[in-house]
């Protein structure tokens, strides 16, 4: 697989780009050893402020914790043991219906939910008895 540039969530440092290292969930430039001289010289004062680090929202396939660490459009849904940024389903897109409420913990691929306006619908005109099964997102 490839490695994850500057910038990209990361759960370990082995998943940045040489160079790079998983810092926060991010993959940064390692930090500075202390007693190293700062780049900017070291002539300014310490006011002992942390500079603000800018978060990026994950794009599709990043790794996430939840959906608010993924970009608009994207939901943090499971993939295999782990979980990705996936976009979020579009009409007639195949959806996953829970009959149990906690049923999707079991789900290796898990699905991102119907966009806003949209329902999570036994697909219309099924004839045959299977395909009765398949839910499609459809409009309220």
């Amino acid at each position: 697989l490839a490695c994850r540039r500057r910038r990209k969530r990361c759960l370990r440092d082995a998943m940045c780009c040489p160079g790079t290292a998983c810092s926060n969930g991010i993959c940064a430039p390692p930090e500075p050893q202390t007693g190293e001289n700062p780049p900017d010289g070291g002539d300014a004062p310490d006011t002992g402020r942390v500079s603000p680090v800018r978060f990026t929202p994950g794009e599709e396939g990043d790794f996430c914790l939840r959906s608010s660490d993924c970009a608009p459009g994207l939901c943090c849904a499971r993939h295999f043991w782990s979980k990705m940024c996936k976009p979020v389903l579009r009409e007639g897109q195949v959806c996953t219906r829970h009959r149990r409420k906690g049923a999707h913990g079991l789900e290796l691929f898990q699905r991102c939910p119907c966009a806003q306006g949209l329902a999570c619908r036994a697909q219309r005109g099924a004839d045959a008895a299977g395909a009765s099964r398949l839910h499609t997102c459809q409009p309220h």
